[in-house]
């Protein structure tokens, strides 16, 4: 009997030990994935190279040169924009000039003309780590901070009030944020644009919950990066896919909840025509976890046209009107 009972805790042991490995190998990354442009997100907006000052490069506390843009719009608070997947700063060429304040523009580690590693980061939570770095480094005495964020940069501030650093933060602006993929405001696969690796996450996870970490390089999403962007003057800067380590850096906790419970007071815009997300989602799904949000859909907007649309940035500067 007791043979037995040895005999199948060393089968459920040896198959525990296997299965994440049978995972993660039982997927690989596409070449190239196809054209679907019907599904994709529209990028005309970013194609054509928008005047922005030259980037400087600030120190992080491995000594990593972050690139970062900056905006000096007057007396305001330090507004740092964190820009959505697989893009950089650059999409904020039209938000960033019209804020008051010392306006910030980093192209996260893993991104931009000068990754690092493009598409990795060494650590899960290194990008929080360099906005709290970057904050530091430039915040003025008694000057309030601003966390703004696209889609996944949305998503990384939520993680980062959530997070060790989150009493940094004096106020958030999410511009259709992702919260997890599961959330009832994501669409599948984000409308087209992200394609996961989902046997892979799952393995890896399985191993990470035992503190294997080794394997958190490899790839686990690609996006559907339109051609016209890829071939274009821009097609250097973009990034096509990210190791588990950075894409779940990039996104709130599994508890997403708990993340968006520790937001300051914020606000949230989205595009009627999101194809990513589901703009009315935000409201019923955030507001019984806080009172400190307020929320706006923008009629005829779609996922990346919130971020230059008129209305978001005249709303933006009325909600830090005063801090």
């Amino acid at each position: 009997m007791m043979e037995a009972l040895i005999r199948a805790a060393a089968i459920g042991l040896a198959i525990t030990a296997v299965l994440p490995f049978a995972l993660i190998l039982s997927q690989r990354p596409a070449d190239m994935l196809p054209a679907a442009p019907e599904k994709g997100l529209d990028f005309s907006a970013v194609s054509a190279g928008p005047d922005m000052p030259e980037p400087e490069t600030v120190p992080m506390r491995d000594g990593y040169p972050l690139q970062v843009r900056s905006f000096d719009n007057g007396v305001g608070p330090l507004v740092v924009m964190v820009h959505g997947s697989g893009w950089n700063g650059l999409q904020y060429a039209t938000l960033a000039p019209q804020i008051a304040g010392h306006v910030l523009v980093p192209d996260l580690r893993g991104h931009g003309a000068a990754p690092g590693r493009r598409g990795d980061v060494e650590y899960i939570g290194q990008l929080e780590d360099d906005l709290a770095d970057l904050i530091a480094a430039r915040v003025q005495p008694r000057q309030k901070v601003v966390l703004l964020g696209h889609s996944s940069g949305g998503g990384l501030v939520v993680r980062f009030a959530g997070g060790q650093h989150g009493g940094m933060l004096d106020r958030a602006v999410l511009l259709a944020p992702f919260l997890k993929y599961d959330a009832p405001t994501t669409r599948k696969n984000s409308g087209g644009w992200a394609q996961p690796l989902t046997r892979r996450i799952i393995g890896l996870s399985m191993l990470n919950a035992f503190g294997i970490t080794w394997f958190n390089h490899l790839t686990v999403i690609q996006f559907a990066m339109p051609k016209q962007v890829l071939d274009g003057p821009l097609g250097h800067l973009a990034t096509t896919e990210y190791s588990y380590r950075l894409n779940t850096s990039y996104a709130p906790r599994s508890d997403y909840l708990a993340d968006i419970r520790a937001l300051p007071e914020f606000f949230v815009m989205a595009g009627e025509k999101d194809e990513a997300f589901v703009a009315e989602g935000y409201e019923p799904l955030m507001a019984p976890v806080t009172h400190r949000g307020s929320y706006r859909i923008i009629p005829g907007v779609g996922h990346l046209g919130i971020v230059d649309a008129p209305e978001t940035a005249m709303a933006v500067k009325e909600f830090l009107n005063g801090i």
